[in-house]
């Protein structure tokens, strides 16, 4: 039975994949009067004093809403939130499995940009962070840059999960060749809300302290038309802010002419892109992450004919998977002990070094830890506790 049939079978026989349970057994009418009425009025009245207790007295501190229009669902696109909701509870439940935090999908029934907003922040009270999830560009950028003022973290993980799992990959892959991350000349296809994401923290762009940050030395992007570059009138505003930050020569062309003489190719765009021979021209041992899925924009074993030193992609039946099950469930343990406002920018490097740290001994097949690693988790949240801690993001944490 191929694998579709066989998620297919499951997913109808467990009709959902995640349930709600409770912490407290419910068992006389002395424990009903603690957990209901007439109990429940003094953690009530606790909270309406000083609201900051609601961390203390309920769910919020170990809930994330994942939340999502549907409207870019892995490889499968605009499919609507009703049909999002298996993906949602799939990744509820590796939050639950590597970081044991209660999330709980919101498929969310509008694509309007102000109707996202305002229903994120109505919901805001209850959960303890908010993950958008495959919520499509450039909307996506609006959304979790108008949410950043809620007194929650607000992560788009496609963004910025796939962006430190790509700089994790990036440190162990750069260790290996013996390269140095500032001498990179770094080519990205797809210049979506992943893309733009991947380029802005391999730059350190939003990075304020340059001590923990090393940034690669150039970044190209490319998106379905080539290159990006100033003499293009087709861009919409995220691509033209890319141009503050990439292809600082002005450089055109396709991504073919981009790929000359370049340390590194990341794919986040369509499969079947590249051959060996666009291998070939990039400079010595260069590093391919291509992480179209579930087809890559090179296989492995085409990209390795033509002269890759390292290959990863984003499929879990290939060597160096690149998921970004490494980065969330971590990032949001560290946050939400920490109870940080937002995520930012040195949370998101900390978290990338913690990822390559739990990789041991490296070689071409190994350069990132397993997906199904447990201990990642841990080791990304104390890390990204540590980092909130020392930049006084977070309540009683300074």
């Amino acid at each position: 039975m191929d694998i579709y049939k066989e998620a297919l079978m499951l997913h109808e026989h467990l009709r959902g994949k995640i349930k709600i349970t409770s912490k407290f057994d419910v068992r006389s009418k002395e424990d009903l009067s603690l957990v209901y009425s007439p109990g429940v009025a003094e953690p009530c009245r606790e909270i309406a004093k000083n609201p900051e207790t609601v961390w203390d007295y309920t769910i919020k501190s170990n809930t994330v809403a994942i939340v999502s229009d549907g409207s870019a669902v892995l490889g499968l696109g605009n499919i609507g939130p009703y049909a999002a909701i298996p993906v949602m509870e799939g990744k509820a439940m590796l939050f639950k499995k590597f970081a044991a935090i209660d999330a709980f999908p919101i498929c969310l029934n509008t694509q309007d940009t102000d109707e996202i907003v305002n229903t994120v922040k109505n919901l805001a009270p209850v959960f303890g962070g908010i993950n958008l999830e495959d919520i499509a560009a450039p909307r996506s950028f609006e959304i979790e840059e108008r949410l950043q003022d809620i007194g929650i973290p607000v992560f788009h993980d496609d963004q910025h999960g796939t962006a430190i799992v790509v700089l994790a990959g990036m440190i162990n892959a750069a260790k290996l060749t013996g390269k140095k991350l500032t001498d990179l000349k770094v080519v990205i296809n797809g210049a979506g809300a992943a893309g733009i994401a991947i380029a802005k923290l391999l730059l350190c762009v939003d990075h304020q302290d340059n001590k923990s940050c090393t940034p690669v030395r150039e970044i190209i992007l490319c998106d379905s038309k080539g290159i990006i570059h100033r003499g293009r009138n087709d861009l919409n505003q995220q691509k033209k802010s890319s141009l503050t930050f990439s292809n600082p020569n002005h450089r055109e062309g396709s991504v073919y002419d981009a790929l000359v003489d370049a340390d590194v190719f990341i794919g986040v765009s369509i499969g079947d892109l590249l051959k060996a021979e666009h291998i070939r021209t990039m400079a010595k041992d260069p590093i391919v992450f291509a992480l179209s899925n579930p087809t890559p924009e090179i296989m492995p074993e085409e990209a390795y004919k033509g002269g890759a030193a390292i290959v990863g992609t984003g499929r879990s039946d290939l060597p160096n998977q690149i998921n970004n099950v490494l980065g969330f469930p971590g990032i949001f343990r560290g946050a939400l002990d920490a109870r940080a406002k937002t995520i930012s920018p040195a949370m998101k490097i900390a978290a990338a070094h913690a990822i390559a740290d739990c990789t041991g001994s490296l070689n071409r097949e190994k350069i990132i830890p397993s997906s199904l690693n447990e201990a990642v988790g841990y080791r990304v949240a104390k890390a990204v506790f540590k980092a909130a801690k020392e930049e006084g993001n977070g309540k009683g944490i300074q």
